[in-house]
């Protein structure tokens, strides 16, 4: 007969196991600690067989049933329930550990110590808010380039294109390192260059200029776990606020710590220029160059020392540490502090001495070789009332720019 939901919880445990059965093999098997499993009994190929259908009362003598039905259904199309249990366990398995979610946590994890709090906090929202719901599940090897492509293009959707972009960068990020560890055979991502829209840029740099957010920066410069080289040149940034690409190219024969001074050829406007270095700056050079000071440039690049660092080396770092493109650029360290230097009340033929521009008065730009020179002493004390400032800032201090009669000049 068949059982009952009275006799299943009722049933009793003996000093051995008890079989109660119900039909169509299934039963009832009560251990002698009490506990009830269901089983279900069968032949398959000739031989007999049993199938584990769960534990009572998680598993309901309804639910046992139930899935007993689905065991015969796959027994009447050829299949053995338990090799088509055993490959949906498999395939749960390989989910757990070879999902898109799960590679791409454990890279987070790997890699995330090296970045700065809040660019940590970036990256993993954006993918549990965009991109796991929709791929997280899913066998990282199986993604394939469509399906990737309409998980940004949602995020595009709703106006969010330079997000879509990162997003994109970051899943690529995974996906590489999937392949790295064995568990992809490729980059899907790769194959979608310009897939997305480009992100339009404004023409000028974009810069940072409340103070309470140039500190944050400024901390955010000293915690960076990059590259040595690329941390001293991410320092001298905001010190010397030279364009990019000088900073990059600067030589050591060009460098005086004893001076604290360095001096070099402008390309751009065809005349020299005087960069006044403040302690800080001296100080972040004599730390750089046991490293670099036998070569030619004080920041060579990472595979060919023999050329200068990569121009988007700061570039790189700034979106490291979560700060985006249309808030801070290596660029916007000039306007920086350009900006809060006028604010402070200096000169600005200072100013623009110091930011080494192009002369646009013919009259003036005919005497450019004898200009580098000029307002040297009060750019000199200028550029040092600006690192220390910077440091005021960086300590988290409430500093309000100062007026220009309150400093030395």
């Amino acid at each position: 007969m068949a059982l009952t939901d009275i006799e299943v919880k009722r049933a009793k445990a003996t000093d051995k196991p008890v079989k109660l059965t119900d039909s169509g093999g299934l039963f009832l098997l009560v251990q002698p600690n009490g506990a009830k499993y269901w089983r279900l009994a069968y032949r398959f190929a000739g031989k007999q067989k049993t199938l584990a259908l769960g534990v009572y009362p998680d598993v309901s003598l309804a639910d046992a049933r139930a899935r007993r039905e689905e065991a015969r259904k796959l027994l009447a199309n050829g299949a053995d329930p338990g090799v088509v249990k055993q490959s949906q366990k498999a395939a749960k398995s390989e989910q757990a550990t070879n999902g898109f979610e799960a590679i791409a946590r454990e890279w987070f994890v790997r890699h995330s110590p090296n970045w700065a709090d809040n660019h940590s906090s970036k990256i993993i929202a954006r993918l549990e808010k965009d991109i796991f719901p929709w791929i997280g599940a899913k066998p990282v090897a199986e993604i394939a380039a469509p399906e990737l492509l309409a998980v940004v293009r949602r995020i595009e959707s709703r106006g969010a294109l330079e997000t879509a972009h990162r997003a994109l960068a970051c899943c690529g990020q995974v996906f590489r390192y999937a392949v790295a560890t064995g568990r992809a055979q490729r980059d899907p991502s790769g194959d979608l260059r310009g897939a997305l829209p480009p992100v339009k840029r404004d023409k000028h740099f974009a810069a940072i200029t409340d103070p309470q957010k140039v500190g944050e920066l400024m901390r955010d410069i000293d915690g960076y776990q990059g590259s040595f080289i690329v941390k001293c040149a991410f320092k001298l940034s905001p010190l010397l606020f030279v364009r990019p690409g000088e900073l990059r190219k600067m030589e050591w024969a060009d460098v005086n710590l004893d001076a604290a001074e360095w001096t070099y050829f402008i390309t751009k406007t065809e005349t020299h220029h005087i960069v006044p270095l403040a302690l800080q700056a001296v100080e972040t050079l004599r730390e750089i160059h046991p490293l670099t000071g036998h070569g030619k440039y004080v920041f060579p690049g990472e595979r060919d020392h023999d050329r200068p660092m990569s121009d988007n080396a700061i570039r790189s770092a700034l979106r490291r540490m979560g700060w985006a493109n249309e808030e801070m650029t290596p660029h916007g360290f000039r306007a920086m502090a350009s900006t809060i230097l006028d604010n402070m009340g200096y000169k600005q033929e200072w100013l623009e001495r110091q930011l080494a521009h192009e002369e646009a008065n013919k009259v003036k730009a005919a005497y450019k070789r004898e200009m580098w020179r000029m307002y040297l002493p009060e750019r000199t004390a200028m550029m040092q009332s600006w690192a220390d400032y910077l440091d005021s800032l960086k300590t988290g201090a409430q500093v309000v720019p100062l007026r220009a009669n309150s400093f030395t000049r």
